[in-house]
């Protein structure tokens, strides 16, 4: 109900208010309106426009996020919409996750478990979160977020109005986040999508510059220019740099580049969008504390500049998708990774050759005994067409010695002994 302050107000049990939402302002001609969106609207009914809301649902939403409904913040009045789990189907008690925006430097999508952080999507690319390669355009909805000096949040829009579909933060089937469509056949909810997706996703797997690559064994590797810090059985240690580099020789360090990546943690970055990458890579350079450095934007061949500061962290490898990333090493590591590559390309080539070279010897052993068998076939044939097309037989008794010029057009077939005094011929007139 909506009290005679135009607080909304729900009661319970001899009146007993449960919970209640304060507008934004009073107002004295209050209306509650459920909308088709499902979100519900305070406004004041004599306002001509009716989006202007006092208060509404959407800025404070439970485990499920709607089309239209912002995920994130609104940096005026400081309000932060996030999703928290159910303690269970039955009990909508706050539960454990927590899925939000979270407000770095460069912010990203990450859900925590209690005070510790439990996956992340990684930072927005100017496309998609990087850690979210299939977030791709599909035919069922829109997807965005927004940054700028007033609100930072991610939002979703169906394409079709026919269509139906939610997000849900859960914790009881160890998928902590699922988006559900509408199957109208069968009239029930189905699985769209859902996170964790493997074991790559566990937050800090690989430690501080591990790589988790699935399909990998062990599925955590060190990244070019470092060597595990521990055991190969307990990676929580992560690596350590092959060769330290002294901050006071600019020339002491360079960058190698990884492709298809999670973008690391960004708890500790820089990000500016007005900042080419060749600048971003002399201003890396310039901090000693800078470790890594990328495009902020992907999109139209790349732009802005993002810096990180310190170890990175949570890192895994995509086979398709996924982000490059300029990462500081020992400048020695650059030329013995550029080693490492020319002869991975001379290895390669020399395959290719051996290759082709056996493909073409065994493409000419064919060649020949196809010629060879033709050779032979074309005689057989050709001695077989003439017994059958012979037209005219004239026997001739000549001796050897009288064999003189025959026509051009006739063709003599030798039957019987050549050497013979006498030989028998067959004259065709060709």
């Amino acid at each position: 109900m909506i009290n005679r302050t135009g607080h909304v107000v729900l009661l319970g049990q001899k009146s007993t208010v449960v919970w209640s939402a304060s507008p934004t302002e009073s107002v004295q001609a209050p209306i509650l309106q459920l909308l088709d969106t499902g979100n519900l609207v305070l406004r004041n009914e004599k306002d001509e426009n009716s989006e202007n809301y006092l208060w509404q649902s959407f800025d404070y939403p439970t485990d499920t996020l709607l089309p239209g409904m912002k995920l994130g913040w609104d940096l005026r009045t400081g309000l932060e919409r996030r999703l928290v789990s159910w303690k269970s189907p039955d009990d909508p008690s706050p539960g454990d996750f927590v899925w939000g925006i979270t407000l770095h430097s460069y912010p990203e999508s990450e859900t925590w478990k209690g005070s510790n952080k439990y996956f992340r999507d990684g930072p927005w690319n100017g496309i998609r979160f990087s850690g979210a390669p299939e977030l791709q355009s599909n035919p069922l909805f829109n997807f965005k977020l927004v940054s700028n000096k007033n609100e930072v949040y991610y939002i979703f829009y169906l394409k079709n109005e026919t269509a139906k579909s939610r997000m849900v933060v859960n914790q009881t089937n160890g998928y902590i986040r699922i988006r559900y469509a509408w199957n109208s056949g069968t009239q029930s909810w189905e699985v769209f999508a859902s996170v964790p997706r493997d074991t790559c996703d566990t937050y800090g797997l690989c430690g501080a510059y591990g790589n988790c690559i699935i399909g990998e064994s062990p599925v955590c590797q060190c990244l070019t220019g470092f060597k595990p810090k521990g055991n190969f059985i307990d990676w929580s240690q992560g690596c350590v740099r092959n060769k330290p580099f002294d901050c006071q020789d600019k020339h002491s360090s360079g960058f190698v580049k990884i492709r298809g990546l999670k973008l690391p943690d960004t708890t500790y970055t820089w990000a500016n969008a007005s900042v080419n990458l060749k600048e971003c890579k002399a201003r890396c350079l310039s901090n000693c504390s800078c470790t890594g450095y990328t495009n902020t934007n992907i999109s139209g061949g790349g732009s802005g500049c993002a810096m990180w500061f310190g170890d990175l962290i949570d890192i895994r490898e995509f086979q398709d998708g996924g982000q490059d990333l300029y990462v500081r090493i020992h400048a020695s590591e650059l030329g013995a990774n550029s080693e490492r590559k020319v002869k991975i390309v001379v290895v390669v080539l020399a395959v290719i050759f051996v290759v082709c070279g056996m493909i073409l010897v065994a493409h000419y052993i064919r060649k020949i005994r196809a010629t060879r068998g033709l050779e032979g076939s074309f005689r057989l044939t050709w001695k077989n067409h003439i017994e059958q097309e012979v037209r005219l037989r004239l026997s001739v008794e000549i001796s050897r010695n009288s064999l003189t010029l025959m026509p051009t057009k006739l063709v003599l077939l030798f039957v019987g002994d050549p050497d013979s005094e006498k030989i028998e011929k067959i004259i065709i007139f060709g």
